[in-house]
């Protein structure tokens, strides 16, 4: 079993810092699992809103809740959306001594009023699958294949691995979706997410994505904002500055999780993999997503112009800048493009992550760092 020492430890801070802690992330990444392991050496009680017996036990909720002193975790606490405004009444009472863990697989974005009903009194923690600080840096390639999500990363084979991300997809799809009262046929949403797994780490186009399914703008934008706000999407969104340069102004685009990018593309072993013409995208996304899981800035953004200057990733840390550039190659070279954003966005440092083994400068501001010490990286900007 993975110990997931650093979320316990955000668990416990949060919980201590605010009445309510929101536990986020998709469904199947251990959310549930996390919960249980925080609550077992504590006084808890535990509710899984997606069980009828739970949900009866809850039908006068501030008399059952109103008098405990422990902590108590709400699962899946999305399908009963009207718990938002008791727990606002139950944590603003003088003698509350509860804590409350509620544990959600939709952004606030997508549970309406959220944000609004329990301003000031409730705290985000994102949890995500597994990652290379908890698997080891050794095992790069199969998370990469995988995906983090704990039982496609820890099946028996990859063929077990692939059938459980397929069978994730239908059931996000057919059942999560509706519980959160959108009315999207699985098949059109389907359709949708495969088209834009092409789009991994491309530049976001409605339009252009639209005219391929024959859809509005808008409702491929609500589409994206669905799978967005379900943890299963990634929009980085660009950097502007005042530099006398065209700049992109629209998203990038990522399936976060590698695995299933990977079957969404129908690709079942790694040799397909390194096969495929998106390889080098899906090592990008994988990577990005490796970095914001042990970074956490507070924001991060990707920077591009019109005449093809880019960085992956633009950072912020003790107000310093820094760029994170990703390559799929053994001898990743210092380029034309990367000269510029040094330049031109006055970066302090630019990292290259890459697929090898050796740390190595090409420039007094750029170092080429592997991926599987990427965990060190915060050493340098920390």
């Amino acid at each position: 079993m993975i110990v997931r020492d650093l979320y316990l430890k955000m668990l416990l801070t949060a919980t201590r810092r605010s009445p309510v802690t929101a536990l986020l992330g998709p469904r199947q990444c251990g959310k549930t699992t996390l919960a249980r392991l925080f609550g077992q050496d504590r006084q808890a009680l535990y509710f899984d809103l997606e069980s009828l017996p739970d949900r009866r036990r809850l039908e006068n909720p501030e008399l059952v809740l109103g008098a405990f002193s422990g902590i108590v975790i709400l699962d899946e606490i999305q399908t009963m959306p009207a718990l938002f405004s008791v727990l606002r009444v139950l944590v603003d009472r003088p003698e509350n001594k509860a804590r409350f863990l509620v544990l959600g697989s939709a952004s606030p974005a997508i549970i309406k009023h959220v944000s609004e009903t329990l301003a000031g009194r409730i705290e985000f923690v994102e949890l995500s699958g597994f990652d290379l600080q908890e698997t080891g840096g050794e095992s790069w390639q199969t998370l990469w294949l995988r995906g983090g999500f704990p039982r496609s990363f820890i099946a028996d084979s990859d063929e077990d691995s692939h059938a459980w991300r397929e069978g994730f997809i239908r059931t996000f799809l057919e059942r999560d979706i509706p519980q959160l009262g959108l009315t999207i046929p699985a098949a059109s949403m389907r359709r949708f997410w495969t088209m834009l797994a092409h789009y991994h780490g491309q530049i976001w186009n409605a339009s252009e994505l639209g005219r391929s399914m024959g859809l509005s703008d808008k409702t491929v934008r609500s589409y994206l904002d669905i799978l967005t706000g379900t943890f299963v999407v990634r929009q980085l969104q660009p950097w502007h500055e005042n530099i006398g340069k065209r700049q992109v102004k629209a998203p990038k685009i990522y399936i976060r999780d590698s695995g299933l990018l990977h079957t969404l593309f129908g690709l079942p072993d790694f040799q397909s993999l390194l096969a495929h013409p998106k390889a080098g995208a899906s090592w990008e996304g994988f990577v990005l997503e490796q970095f914001l899981s042990f970074a956490r800035p507070p924001e991060a953004f990707f920077w591009a112009t019109h005449n093809r200057a880019e960085i992956d990733l633009l950072f912020m840390a003790r107000g310093r800048r820094y760029g994170v550039e990703v390559k799929f190659s053994e001898a990743p070279l210092f380029t034309k493009s990367m000269r510029t954003a040094l330049v031109d966005l006055g970066l302090d440092h630019l990292w290259i992550i890459y697929p090898g083994k050796e740390i190595y400068p090409v420039h007094d501001k750029v170092t080429v760092w592997p991926l599987k010490e990427i965990a060190k990286l915060s050493d340098q900007f920390g």
